[in-house]
């Protein structure tokens, strides 16, 4: 028995494969879903989304999707470039004045007060291909670490984005703008660009302009009391014992705050039929049924690869993450199957982003697929998950 090409008996494989992790305790609960050729095939959700209280997880259950959120900033900075109030050449200064005098590092390691003027000034494209010298405090180095704690501090609290882009301002860059990749804050300033630019926050930019169009009633950089209930509880991974620990639970989540700041390069929380939805507007090149919201050369943008040969051969995360896949404006694409790593099975121009706490999703437009995995693990180590995951969505493939 087939539906949408797969075979029946190995997506029941898939589903026992994924139900080792929850019953080994190394997720509490996972929802896996996989959509092809204008289908659903397979939406499973396993285990709990607590489990010192028992509660299943459902296909409705929220999660904290982080990272996840980069792709959406990203298309709602083509929306405004469609509609000429950007270009992805634009130098940002013109908005955000707190970024028209950065500095960069000599010393990426070194003393903050050691450092030379910009070659060039930041742009709207550097910030959308990780290429503007920012980082976060998990991949900056010496004595830049502490100078991004100390901005970061909270910041998921009620932080005005005018009083956080003005502490930005004070930050060096690690590197020349536009000259390397390096993961970091760039998403999240552009969130604030969207705000200046439209006038608009970014949850009610995304709200009006892409959540409400294509039915993502459940995304959103909050969750209200009536709907807590359904949020997962997050998990983070003790380096000691390398056991789960608690690290929010919905009854006193940060994300129950409506004030919350609303950061472009994370914080969303959203379903998995929701984020079906997000990812169907990318595969159709910037529509979803009759709705298109964005046209296929906008689209086509995103899923191209921006950094250069040279960028490429610079590791990222501790290994050679470019190898066989480059990045686009928000998404990773691959274009060498066989280099991917770890050792992958998506096709040439498959595109993703995957988020902090475990969620990933991938589209392949040979395929004509897109699967998703939705778990609550926070940590800084490789989890195999999401690989397991993908390579026996892979294998079901029957027709």
């Amino acid at each position: 028995m087939r539906k949408a090409g797969f075979s029946a008996a190995k997506l029941t494989r898939l589903t026992a494969a994924m139900q080792t992790y929850v019953d080994r305790g190394e997720v509490a609960g996972v929802v896996t879903l996989a959509w092809r050729h204008g289908e659903t095939a397979h939406f499973e959700p396993q285990g709990w989304r607590d489990d010192a209280a028992q509660l299943p997880m459902q296909r409705d259950t929220l999660f904290r999707i982080a990272s996840m959120t980069k792709p959406i900033t990203s298309a709602a900075i083509m929306m405004l470039i469609e509609e000429d109030q950007l270009t992805l050449d634009a130098p940002v200064a013109r908005w955000l004045p707190e970024l028209s005098a950065p500095r960069v590092l000599r010393d990426p390691a070194g003393p903050l007060d050691q450092t030379d003027a910009a070659h060039a000034p930041l742009t709207v494209l550097d910030l959308l291909t990780h290429r503007a010298g920012y980082a976060y405090h998990f991949t900056a180095t010496g004595p830049l670490v502490k100078a991004y704690e100390a901005v970061f501090n909270g910041f998921e609290s009620q932080v005005d984005p005018d009083a956080w882009l003005t502490r930005v301002g004070t930050l060096p860059l690690l590197f020349q703008p536009g000259t390397r990749w390096h993961y970091g804050i760039a998403t999240d300033i552009l969130g604030v660009l969207i705000q200046r630019v439209s006038g608009l926050t970014p949850g009610d930019f995304f709200r009006t302009r892409i959540f409400e169009p294509l039915g993502m009633r459940d995304t959103a950089f909050w969750v209200p009391e009536t709907q807590l209930d359904r949020l997962a509880s997050a998990y983070s991974i003790d380096p000691g014992t390398q056991r789960r620990v608690v690290e929010d639970r919905p009854p006193t989540s940060r994300w129950a705050n409506p004030k919350r700041f609303q950061g472009g390069g994370g914080g969303l929380v959203s379903t998995a039929q929701d984020y079906l939805q997000f990812a169907r507007l990318l595969l159709g090149r910037g529509r979803v049924d009759q709705t298109r919201l964005l046209s296929n050369r906008s689209v086509d943008l995103m899923r191209s690869n921006f950094l250069s040969r040279e960028q490429r051969r610079v590791p990222a995360f501790g290994h050679e993450l470019w190898a066989g896949q480059g990045f686009g404006l928000g998404l990773s694409i691959v274009d060498d199957p066989a280099r991917q790593l770890p050792l992958g099975y998506r096709s040439v121009g498959s595109f993703s982003w995957p988020g902090a706490y475990g969620t990933s999703w991938f589209a392949d437009p040979v395929e004509n697929m897109i699967g998703l995995m939705l778990i609550q693990r926070r940590s800084i180590e490789r989890f195999p998950m999401s690989a397991d995951f993908e390579r026996r969505l892979y294998d079901a493939i029957d027709a």
